[in-house]
């Protein structure tokens, strides 16, 4: 299982365009084939960072479920908004494996 964080700049004008984005994605994204986790935008601190973060089983995997999420047609809309509304200024994406687990319990004495 791998995981991909995407870090997103955004525009801090436009941050409820990009929450629009994030909800549409918060559908699209389990439909075509990848456990979301969430997107997340700025709140406190730094208003110009956001996040999407979501498991897929593989790269392989991803390369699947981008086919299926670019033939959607609400993950082709999702996409040409997010052009045409100029949102994102930089998206930066890494996929990541987690090697902590199984996590330990903390044990109460």
């Amino acid at each position: 299982m791998l995981t991909c964080f995407i870090r997103y700049e955004i525009d801090p004008f436009k941050k409820e365009a990009f929450a629009e984005y994030a909800r549409t994605w918060g559908q699209a994204i389990p439909q075509n084939g990848a456990d979301l986790i969430g997107y997340f935008a700025p709140h406190e601190g730094s208003l110009t960072t956001a996040y999407g973060v979501y498991n897929i089983e593989s790269l392989a995997a991803y390369e699947a479920y981008r086919a299926r999420l670019a033939a959607d047609p609400r993950g082709r809309e999702n996409y040409e908004f997010a052009k045409r509304e100029r949102f994102i200024l930089r998206e930066d994406r890494i996929f990541l494996k987690n090697v902590s687990a199984p996590h330990a319990r903390l044990v109460q004495p």
